[in-house]
């Protein structure tokens, strides 16, 4: 059983030394950089990217809704009994148009009675002056005509106020919609006469994530289109709303021409926003950028060796990744060979892809 023991031994003793003798030795210090036949180091060519300063640019799809820049129900401002409607269901009318009259056929006589009035007031006032010019009249006889004409004037205000009142006119150019009413109907200001409506220019109005919204601003610009409707329009941002809301979205409007009203409001649209990045950061292809670990990882070129770098990143496009820390303008970037790289592996360049400007 002793001599089985020592056979044993010294079987393991022969096995070792062997493996000392004829394995590499460079295993013991980790891996060596791949060789070529003729025991030289391999060199990987790999494609380079050249970080610079350029603008990151993608589109947010979202939903939105065409709806007239200004609309209105139409109603008188005073009660009464309709004369007149002066307009046409379903046509364009001009700011200030007369639309429809109440009966103000009581206005009109008061309104007449005033004037009378106050040409005579106007006729003693000025009687007056001249008597007291010639010291005939007292400075109190003469005030009280002159407040007569005052008054009577304010009076003559008052009641055309009034007859304005009873008219129906637009408070601006646009597109009047169907009547609800007749001619002889007795209506108040409660009553809607008709809607109207000014689609030229639509506003567009969609909602947009918080974290996109530090992006979009006045004169961002973003394109649609309908259901059942291959045009691609166009249209651009004019407001955003101050604060967001329970869901941390923030309303965003747009202006669309829609110059000869081709697109009525109150329609659904499948928009893209564009949206344009810090324009003095940097970016890098997407290819560069190996995930590790809920780290970010790219491989520099430095002195012709692979050096490995974790980055910070911030929005991902469909082609590239914004860069937030971890690298530098002017650092070059291998985007290709990415699974054979290893830290301190010897490159070289065998092409640049860099975007065009």
């Amino acid at each position: 059983m002793k001599k089985k023991r020592i056979a044993i031994i010294s079987l393991l003793l022969i096995a070792g030394l062997a493996t000392y003798l004829f394995y590499p030795k460079s295993a013991n210090r980790g891996a060596a950089p791949a060789r070529d036949g003729g025991g030289r180091a391999r060199v990987l060519p790999v494609n380079i990217y050249l970080v610079e300063p350029h603008g990151l640019t993608d589109v947010y799809p979202a939903i939105g809704e065409l709806r007239a820049s200004e609309e209105v129900d139409l109603s008188f401002e005073s009660s009464g009994r309709i004369t007149e409607i002066l307009f046409e269901e379903g046509t364009l009318v001009k700011k200030e148009q007369l639309l429809a009259k109440v009966n103000d056929a009581r206005l009109q006589a008061q309104l007449k009675k005033l004037e009378a009035q106050l040409e005579l007031y106007r006729s003693k006032e000025f009687r007056q002056k001249s008597l007291l010019e010639r010291d005939a009249v007292s400075q109190q006889a003469y005030d009280e005509s002159l407040t007569n004409v005052e008054i009577t004037k304010a009076d003559i205000d008052l009641v055309k106020a009034q007859i304005r009142e009873t008219e129906l006119r637009a408070p601006f150019d646009g597109f009047i919609g169907l009547r609800n009413v007749s001619e002889g109907a007795y209506v108040n200001p409660s009553t809607v006469i008709a809607k109207l409506t000014k689609n030229s220019p639509l506003k567009l109005e969609m909602s947009v994530s918080e974290t996109y919204i530090k992006m979009i601003r006045r004169g961002t610009e973003l394109t649609f289109h309908l259901d059942n409707d291959t045009t691609v329009y166009s249209a651009k941002v004019y407001a955003v709303e101050s604060a967001s809301s329970d869901l941390h979205n923030f309303t965003v409007r747009a202006h669309y021409p829609n110059v000869k009203g081709e697109i009525p409001p109150n329609t659904y649209a499948s928009l893209l926003l564009k949206l344009d990045f810090n324009a003095s950061g940097i970016s890098v292809p997407s290819e560069a950028v190996i995930p590790e670990m809920g780290r970010q990882i790219v491989y520099r070129m430095r002195a012709g060796k692979a050096v490995r770098s974790e980055i910070e990143t911030g929005i991902r496009t469909e082609s590239y990744v914004q860069v937030l820390g971890g690298l530098s303008t002017g650092d070059t970037v291998i985007t290709t060979g990415i699974m054979q790289l290893r830290d301190g592996i010897s490159v070289s360049i065998s092409g640049r892809e860099n975007r065009s400007k």
